[in-house]
């Protein structure tokens, strides 16, 4: 028996059909000039108005079915509501459409079987097209029909086009290549997103000394170090060479901090009295909006914080609290003029310090279309057949790109585009394909590798 060839995973060139060009002078078709258009059908259900009662109760429970041949969309219902507005956007890949009308058809959600209330023909023929940089089409009313093609109660605004994945109307859809997924979570996980990653600073905590510590046994020379927290980070300094009351370390400790700060920085003065065994001496807690910021090499100035320790003893039947007040002297601060190394430095695409105003001006901008992938590998099971549902990870700087999840294909088109600015040509980008977990109860696993890059 003849063994498969192995899978050839060098780079190739591709010559794929792209969208883009020209149309009636400098207008263009599309903004997405480095992938193939692909066609889709869009319906964007805005809102009803004027419906009838359909039940005993003598209320309304809408919600609207849009169907194109053996694919069929639905909006969320409303309980008890004449004039539901919706706001969903529906679109049908042209390359799957089976059809020559579409219907769409208000509802009444009922307990046994849901009441017809009306609906909307059209005819695929007369369905105009959309052609970018034009205006997204405005929605209209439309007068309800019953079964027979007579007019019913009630009207319902509409927007049907024809256009492309280029529409801003694509990223919110319902998607017909995606009709197995339900739930609003499960549609949340497919769709594509952009994420920006926060922004990280350095904080430096210089520790230099404490003052009137009061440790409990009086009778021993103290053995006093500082432990700082911050999130889950945690570092702490030497034991002070002075073991008095008033010890001094002049020691930096370095944390990562990433806004918006939402945990404080937490120092602990701490007395090492058996092996194993702290004291607590004092502790104070810094927010880190509180804390300077730094851009240059000149230091900032130093302060002294209130370290708090919390004592409770008895007097005859009373609880008496004391309060010792010792102080910490520290210089504390956000260091901005450095880059936070955050990945492998041969992968790493973004060399900007934190602070902004030290930035460069920018020497262009990176375009990348993710056009397709082919051989992939069944990454779960599904009714007893391999299956995966993969989808696309871009990173570059600051900014991550997903793209939308194509379901159940081992040759996934996906035809997205996304731009970067770039700021340092001797930076990477880097692309991986990942089956999604959140589908089918399979585990999350990578599909490709890391592709180094550069801008155009």
């Amino acid at each position: 028996m003849q063994r498969a060839p192995p899978e050839d995973f060098l780079l190739k060139e591709t010559k794929p059909h792209l969208g883009g060009g020209k149309v009636s002078g400098d207008k263009l078709t599309s903004t997405y000039d480095l992938v193939e258009q692909m066609q889709y059908l869009y319906v964007r259900v805005s809102k009803a108005k004027d419906l009838p009662a359909k039940d005993l109760t003598g209320s309304c429970d809408p919600y609207v079915e849009v169907r194109l041949g053996n694919y069929k969309g639905t909006t969320r219902h409303f309980e008890k509501k004449t004039n539901p507005e919706w706001n969903q956007v529906f679109a049908f890949s042209k390359d799957r459409i089976q059809a020559s009308t579409l219907e769409v058809t208000v509802k009444d959600k009922d307990v046994v079987k849901d009441d017809f209330i009306g609906r909307v023909w059209f005819d695929l023929n007369e369905i105009p097209k959309r052609v970018p940089p034009d205006s997204p089409l405005a929605p209209q009313w439309y007068r309800l029909e019953d079964k027979n093609g007579n007019k019913a109660k009630g009207e319902l605004m509409l927007a049907v086009w024809m256009g492309t994945q280029a529409d801003e109307a694509f990223p919110e859809a319902w998607h017909s290549d995606a009709a197995t997924v339900s739930g609003a979570d499960a549609l949340a996980n497919i769709r594509s997103k952009v994420y920006l990653s926060p922004k990280l600073w350095y904080l430096r905590v210089n520790l230099i000394e404490a003052q009137d510590l009061q440790p409990s046994d009086k009778g021993r020379y103290p053995e006093v170090f500082v432990k700082a927290i911050l999130g889950n980070q945690a570092l702490r300094t030497r034991i002070s060479q002075s073991r008095t009351i008033n010890p001094m370390w002049n020691e930096d400790l370095m944390f990562v901090a990433a806004e918006p700060f939402e945990e404080p920085l937490i120092l602990s003065v701490e007395d090492r009295v058996a092996p194993n065994k702290e004291e607590v001496l004092g502790r104070c807690m810094i927010p880190l909006q509180m804390v300077d910021r730094r851009f240059d090499h000149k230091p900032v100035n130093t302060r002294w914080v209130n370290l708090e320790k919390h004592v409770v003893i008895m007097e005859g039947d009373k609880k008496k609290e004391i309060k010792f007040a010792s102080r910490l002297h520290v210089r504390i601060c956000l260091e901005g003029g450095y880059h936070v190394l955050d990945e492998s430095t041969h992968y790493s695409s973004d060399l900007r310090p934190t602070a902004k105003q030290l930035w460069k001006s920018s020497i262009g901008v990176l375009e990348l279309g993710i056009l397709n992938a082919q051989g992939l590998m069944p990454m779960k099971t599904k009714d007893g057949r391999g299956t995966t549902d993969s989808y696309c990870v871009a990173k570059y700087g600051q900014k991550w790109v997903r793209t939308r999840t194509i379901i159940d294909s081992f040759a996934p088109r996906w035809n997205e585009q996304y731009t970067w600015e770039v700021f340092d040509p001797c930076t990477v980008i880097t692309i991986g394909v990942f089956d999604n977990c959140h589908l089918h109860g399979g585990d999350i696993r990578v599909e490709g590798q890391e592709i180094q890059g550069s801008e155009r």
